[in-house]
């Protein structure tokens, strides 16, 4: 294959991840585009195969092993992964990206030292450059993605981890990896490479230990976009055009996406990373001493029954439960009341950008009802039940009130302006940033206790023998 046909096969596949990222901004056409991504993937794979000085490839045995391996892992974990748990499968998938462009990077630096030796020229500072920063963000984002897949999975506290000094320690890694950076362009041999990767490997690591549990996805998204930049630099080193258009878009999308989900946090993104070195410390509420109003399924359904608008926000705990369909079947039954129902959408509900969208879109809940929170907070006055479903930390009026506390400044849903409130939740544990809810204690509020499916499905049964 000629280099012109190999390179206009990989504009297409260029072509195909533009267009997959521009299908991924709106729900109707996420399916698709999700297509057009996996085919450009595909071609850009293929092709490789076709193209280079030798053919066939060196060591193709080996390559199609790796690739049936890589099916064997990740056709079965793509089809039986939860909804609930894919940020934990999206910060593994980003952290092993991150490391294999850091180790590509190295294996060619050392291809290229062992070439440049024998004509008796040096690498190009370029290359150097490129290596460098390939080795320094790729390890920083495998690292540091694994630590954010073990917050997730709640394998370690989701709190934030501060130490004495750490704010000292972060920085003397950080003049570590510089100073190592130096060696590495100067010296150019393996060991200098090596450390260079440990120091980044713990960089990563210490860059997410002060990072709170609600504030992990916008981590994620932030070492995608190192990911992305990773895969462009290793696409110079290796003068592949494709890796970088390919990793640019990743870059920059990621940029973008982190940048929006600090904003809906309502803080800045140097104080997401390390906000928790200046934080208050608060104490938690006693949750055990103070009493709560709880009621049946059919004293929620008498209330609803005489409703004129109820707004459900949905919340993690709606994607635990898999209750996204009996939610359908309660908003349609409300809508043939005549009951106007809207869905209150925060930007960070869940646990990754979108969660809640295409956890309803899987129950074909109309998009028209699916509201985001600037235009539907103006609404909570006039609303006369709010049904909060295993949503806690985006309906917490802590946020407003309590300064210091990890969620404050965040924008959320002013579900406390309705006239009524119904809260399902499994126990009287505080939501994912670990902080006591206000709310759960309002008068206007009744908890109703159980399995968000479970306590749905009762409602519904209520509301239809009404």
């Amino acid at each position: 294959m000629s280099r012109d046909l190999y390179d206009l096969i990989g504009l297409v596949a260029a072509v195909c991840f533009i267009l997959a990222l521009k299908g991924l901004s709106h729900p109707k056409t996420a399916r698709r585009g999700n297509l057009i991504g996996a085919a450009g993937a595909t071609i850009a794979t293929l092709v490789v195969f076709f193209y280079g000085d030798q053919l066939p490839l060196k060591n193709l045995p080996l390559i199609l092993l790796a690739i049936l391996v890589g099916l064997a892992i990740g056709v079965p974990a793509a089809r039986k992964v939860q909804l609930t748990q894919m940020p934990q499968l999206v910060a593994l998938f980003n952290g092993v990206g991150g490391g294999a462009a850091a180790l590509v990077a190295i294996v060619e630096y050392l291809k290229l030292g062992e070439e440049a030796a024998k004509v008796g020229e040096p690498i190009t500072a370029a290359v150097l450059i490129a290596t460098i920063f390939t080795v320094v963000v790729g390890t920083t984002s495998f690292t540091g993605s694994i630590i954010t897949f073990l917050k997730l999975q709640e394998l370690m506290t989701t709190r934030p981890v501060i130490f004495p000094g750490g704010r000292f320690i972060i920085a003397g890694n950080l003049v570590a990896i510089l100073v190592c950076s130096g060696w590495v362009y100067s010296a150019a041999d393996t060991t200098s490479v090596l450390v260079l990767m440990g120091l980044s490997a713990l960089f990563g690591v210490l860059f997410v230990l002060p990072v709170g549990g609600a504030d992990v996805p916008i981590v994620i998204s932030l070492l995608n976009a190192f990911t992305g930049l990773t895969v462009a630099a290793s696409g110079y080193v290796l003068e592949a055009t494709l890796l970088i258009v390919a990793g640019t878009l990743v870059g920059a999308s990621g940029t973008i996406l982190t940048r929006l989900m600090a904003d809906a946090m309502g803080r800045s993104l140097f104080g997401t990373l390390f906000g928790a070195f200046t934080a208050t410390a608060t104490a938690a509420g006693a949750a055990d001493v103070r009493p709560v109003k709880s009621g049946s399924a059919e004293d929620v359904a008498i209330l609803l029954n005489y409703a004129r608008r109820v707004v459900i926000v949905p919340g993690f705990g709606l994607a635990v439960a898999q209750a996204q369909h009996t939610v359908r079947e309660l908003a349609d039954l409300l809508t043939a009341k005549g009951i106007d129902v809207a869905y209150g959408i925060h930007p960070v509900a869940g646990r990754m950008p979108g969660h809640m969208n295409v956890l309803l879109a899987e129950a074909n809940v109309p998009y028209d009802q699916l509201v985001e929170m600037d235009e539907i907070n103006p609404t909570f006055p006039q609303t006369d039940v709010s049904i909060v479903i295993g949503a806690n930390d985006v309906v917490n009026p802590a946020a407003k009130t309590t300064p210091g506390c990890p969620i404050y400044g965040m924008p959320i849903l002013d579900v406390q302006q309705s006239g009524n409130i119904i809260f399902l939740k499994r126990s009287m544990r505080p939501g994912f940033a670990g902080i006591e809810n206000e709310l759960l204690y309002d008068p206007k509020t009744t908890l109703l206790f159980g399995d968000a499916k479970a306590s749905l499905t009762k409602v519904v049964g209520a509301l239809k023998a009404l």
